[in-house]
C-alpha cells in the first residue's frame, strides 16, 4: 500500500468512525469476558460456601462446577459473536474504506 493511500485512509472520516466503533465493540466484549471470569473468581474467594454447596441431596457435584462450565461456555459464545462480526461487518467496512482510498 502506498504512502498516499495510507494518508487517504487516515484522513477519511469513515475510517475514524470505523476505528472508534471497532474499539468500542472490542472494549465492551473484553469487559464482558473479564466480568465473567473475575466474577467467578470473586465468588470462589468471597462465597466459598455457595460454590461448595451440593447440587442436590445425595449429589457429589457442587454448584461451582456448572457455574464454571457456564463461564467457559459464555466466553466461547462471546468469542464466536466477536469473530462473526469482525469477519463480516468489520472486514467488509475496512475493505470498502481501502477501496475508496485507492481511487
Amino acid at each position: 500500500m502506498s504512502q498516499q493511500v495510507s494518508n487517504n485512509i487516515a484522513a477519511d472520516p469513515r475510517f475514524l468512525k470505523f476505528v472508534a466503533k471497532r474499539n468500542t465493540y472490542s472494549i465492551i466484549m473484553t469487559i464482558l469476558g473479564a466480568l465473567a471470569y473475575y466474577g467467578f473468581i470473586l465468588l470462589v474467594a468471597f462465597d466459598p460456601k455457595l460454590m461448595a454447596a451440593k447440587m442436590g441431596a445425595g449429589m457429589t457435584t457442587s454448584i461451582g462446577v456448572p457455574i464454571g462450565v457456564g463461564v467457559i461456555v459464555f466466553t466461547i459464545i462471546l468469542t464466536w459473536i466477536y469473530v462473526r462480526r469482525a469477519n463480516g461487518e468489520f472486514d467488509d467496512e475496512a475493505a470498502e474504506i481501502i477501496k475508496g482510498a485507492s481511487k
